[in-house]
């Protein structure tokens, strides 16, 4: 379930300058707190909205995931090749907030499958964003040490794998 968000870190790391560990863990936090909350929402709902959920949960996390890869995307292709002196924190939190959102929809399907089984739900969010943190903070760290090596392509390939999880996880839906 961390794989969307390893990619999306590894983006956020290869894109903003400056990342330090600080940095890192607060974005792994960001990840891993969406991925927790997310199978327990998911568990709840399961309940109540099972039917009316799975109509439609798939086009909401490939539209967001959609969204914000092509903004990466578009940034990246119309940004300069100087580097910033200071990371840029306008927008950047907003866009961690949607793209953790973005990538964390999948896990709300995981917690209405929990529901069905007997699994203490609780244990298994904490797990959850436990490895997401950490697989999180890896992720901006690497995209940190291998974002000189492709430069603003860093940009254009992580918004590309946030539109490739999307149409994936649309696919998946719509074939099963």
């Amino acid at each position: 379930m961390s794989v969307d968000a390893f990619a999306a870190s590894l983006g956020k790391g290869a894109t903003e300058q400056g990342n330090r560990w600080r940095d890192a863990v607060r974005v792994g936090a960001v990840f891993g707190f969406f991925e927790a909350i997310t199978p327990a929402i998911g568990y709840f709902l399961g309940y109540m909205l099972n039917d009316r959920i799975v109509a439609y949960d798939h086009w909401v996390a490939f539209g967001l995931l959609l969204a914000v890869g092509a903004y990466m995307v578009r940034e990246a292709l119309m940004g300069t090749d100087e580097p910033a002196t200071e990371p840029r924190t306008d927008i950047t939190y907003w866009r961690l907030a949607v793209t953790a959102i973005a990538t964390s929809i999948d896990a709300a399907a995981v917690g209405i499958s929990l529901a069905l089984m007997d699994v203490n739900v609780w244990m298994a969010c904490l797990i959850i964003g436990g490895i997401t943190t950490i697989v999180a903070t890896s992720g901006v760290m690497l995209g940190k040490h291998i974002a000189p090596h492709l430069g603003r392509y860093a940009g254009v390939l992580g918004g590309l794998v946030l539109v490739a999880i999307g149409g994936s996880i649309l696919f998946q839906h719509l074939t099963a």
